[in-house]
């Protein structure tokens, strides 16, 4: 059923990546005639072909019904800021296209600062072995894209920037994993963030569920007086099974908050414990995410390069001990090291990146470092290190803490190189 808020209206599309892509051609799907396109990027407009130039594009804005925005174009900060601020209230999203036509769906949507990958990847582990399920959104395919029967459920990562302009997000079950400050920069204050997160809550009602753990967040969920039924993840319910389960990803503490969320939603859908374990011991984890690639003698080797700030590294720093740390790249200046008790996880750090100053900064007096700039050079040192060190256990974490920006294009192609050098280095020392 395609709901009336989409036939016979006019659509503009803005950015061309890969959500307007797929809203372009669910678009044409539904056979909508009038779709305006935009980019600000000549070679994508050249890519599709587009003719008019942004005076047509202007003047098509002043009659359609909604613009859709790629995630994460800013509209305080680009060239039609003027034009597209004044037609604020007809922003939508994929998010909100997906909502509108299919409005009885019964959809999870996972969000928060760290972690929403991972629980997204577990909890379609879990379902897909015992539900109809497909999961999109910020990970895997946007959600335009599935392909699913009446009955599945489907299981949604979304990010801050979505969600800052969707209007009709609407999950039977909504999750906040947890909030810490990040992207600052975008939202401009911690508020604004906090607030786009919660936009997963405001259209729910009584028949929905909620889950969150954060005290903070549980004060200002029973504030604002949400309707939907709030579930309250406690510490212990899955730490009582958790030994049951054999799977070495999920051995550590590092993904117990996502399991804890994974576990109570399987009690909601009345998932039986056996099933429950027999499902995530089938789990594998993801690359780039506290991913203990390569075990070396007394050495283990974890990539972490999907840690692009400090309060993602936290947890791979609290889960390890004699702890040879690589970080650095492109710093959210927001950011502030607090290593309290975690200073003695750490032997040693390297610095990577172009941005050593602000590294330096959080470290000094705090934590050994060598500014090493590189990944290459900084396998000479750390290689010396080890041979230095005499341990009986050591772990080489590369958990950057910052964007990859600085010197690769994204966090994917970070962590394969810090892997591909770790196992060619790692091959001619041992």
């Amino acid at each position: 059923m395609i709901n009336n808020k989409i036939i016979g209206k006019k659509f503009a599309i803005y950015g061309l990546g890969l959500t307007g892509i797929s809203t372009l051609k669910y678009l044409k799907r539904l056979k909508v005639k009038k779709v305006s396109i935009w980019d600000d990027n000549y070679q994508i407009r050249k890519k599709f072909k587009i003719k008019s130039n942004k005076k047509k594009f202007l003047l098509n804005l002043n009659k359609i019904d909604y613009i859709v925005i790629s995630p994460g174009i800013n509209i305080s900060k680009i060239d039609l800021k003027k034009n597209i601020s004044k037609i604020k209230n007809k922003i939508i999203t994929d998010l909100d296209l997906f909502y509108i036509s299919n409005p009885d769906i019964k959809s999870i949507v996972v969000t928060g600062t760290n972690g929403k990958s991972t629980t997204c990847k577990i909890l379609q582990c879990l379902l897909k072995n015992n539900f109809n399920s497909k999961l999109g959104g910020n990970f895997g395919k946007p959600v335009l894209d599935l392909q699913f029967k009446k009955n599945s459920i489907i299981i949604i990562e979304a990010s801050s920037f979505q969600l800052y302009y969707s209007q009709y997000v609407k999950p039977y079950y909504s999750l906040i994993l947890n909030i810490t400050k990040d992207h600052l920069d975008w939202h401009k204050n911690f508020k604004n963030y906090t607030s786009s997160k919660f936009k997963i809550f405001s259209l729910q009602t009584k028949k929905n569920f909620s889950f969150l753990k954060d005290q903070n967040l549980i004060k200002k969920f029973k504030k604002e007086k949400y309707s939907s039924k709030l579930k309250v993840i406690d510490n212990y319910s899955y730490k009582k099974i958790k030994n049951k389960i054999s799977n070495k990803y999920l051995a550590s503490e590092v993904n117990d908050e996502n399991m804890s969320f994974v576990y109570a939603i399987s009690k909601i859908l009345k998932i039986d414990d056996k099933i429950f374990i027999n499902s995530i011991n089938k789990f594998k984890g993801l690359p780039h995410r506290h991913e203990i690639f390569l075990k070396k003698k007394n050495v283990i080797f974890i990539n972490d390069s999907k840690a692009t700030s400090f309060e993602a590294t936290k947890f791979a720093i609290k889960n390890n001990k004699n702890i040879l740390w690589i970080l650095g790249g492109l710093p959210k200046y927001s950011d502030k090291f607090t290593f309290d008790n975690l200073k003695k996880n750490i032997l040693k750090s390297y610095i990577i990146g172009k941005h050593t100053k602000f590294f330096e900064k959080q470290l000094k007096n705090k934590i050994n470092y060598k500014i090493t700039k590189d990944l290459k050079k900084t396998f000479y040192y750390l290689f010396k290190d080890i041979k230095d060190l005499n341990y009986k256990k050591l772990t080489v974490l590369f958990s950057p803490a910052s964007a990859s920006f600085d010197q690769y294009k994204n966090f994917m192609l970070r962590g394969n190189e810090f892997k591909k050098l770790t196992k060619y280095y790692g091959n001619k020392f041992f």
